[in-house]
């Protein structure tokens, strides 16, 4: 079925999700516990999890940089490499405590907020979401990247990573449903269910629908599990912006 007309009514759902889950979200990104799938496929996580942090180090996000969804701060240790300030925005009050214990750095500045509501004071020189653009709903989509484009200094780019329509990237008791489906249930350790949003691209799909939003994007994809893009907005296209 496809839920795409319902997605909405999920996201106080979603957000109470992953606060009940914060505790135990490193799980899934270390292939722990539930998600540990076996030394073959822990091994070909971990390579392409090498694959991404390698084009994210091409890309350089250096300078002024803003974190949407920055979660319990995986990447943001990492962002803290290459840039000179970091404003890292979550919805989850639980994620931002661990992400400020982990990274303990003067250089991030956490902001609370929920990113459907929350609008940009400054301009920053990129843009990094990590696992976050497949939460959001197709209705929220376009409002989505005009804040993002709102982020941006002129000449300002965007890097995100998400995951690809994989039954082994989730946890074992975990169904990722149809290919088409909108929404996803999720299981936490102690058995809490929880129906949020999720939705899987396709790279040149997704590529195509930025570009009808006036984004230059190169989309691509790892072998098994991970799906990356790097962009900016193309003021040339601007035109084709409904």
């Amino acid at each position: 079925m496809n839920n795409t007309h319902t997605s909405t009514q999920f996201l106080d759902e979603q957000i109470a999700y992953y606060q009940a889950r914060a505790g135990e979200y490193d799980e899934w990104f270390l292939r722990q516990g539930r998600y540990d799938r076996g030394p073959e496929l822990n091994r070909q996580w971990a390579a392409e999890v090498v694959e991404m942090r390698q084009a994210l180090a091409a890309f350089n996000p250096a300078g002024r940089v803003l974190e949407l969804a920055c979660g319990t701060g995986l990447w943001t240790e990492v962002l803290l490499r290459y840039a000179d300030h970091i404003t890292a925005v979550d919805a989850v009050s639980e994620v931002l405590a661990i992400n400020r214990a982990r990274v303990q750095s003067p250089q991030v500045e956490y902001v609370q907020a929920d990113l459907f509501e929350w609008r940009p004071t400054e301009r920053y020189d990129a843009v990094f979401f990590g696992f976050w653009l497949s939460h959001v709903p197709p209705e929220r989509f376009d409002a989505f990247w005009e804040m993002v484009r709102a982020a941006l200094v002129p000449g300002g780019r965007v890097f995100f990573v998400d995951s690809r329509y994989t039954p082994t990237s989730t946890a074992v008791d975990h169904c990722l449903g149809n290919e088409q489906d909108t929404t996803v249930t999720r299981r936490l350790n102690d058995g809490r269910t929880f129906r949020i949003v999720k939705i899987f691209y396709e790279p040149q799909a997704l590529t195509e629908r930025l570009a009808r939003l006036g984004w230059q994007f190169d989309v691509r994809q790892t072998e098994t599990y991970f799906l990356y893009g790097t962009g900016q907005s193309n003021p040339n296209n601007m035109s084709n912006i409904k």
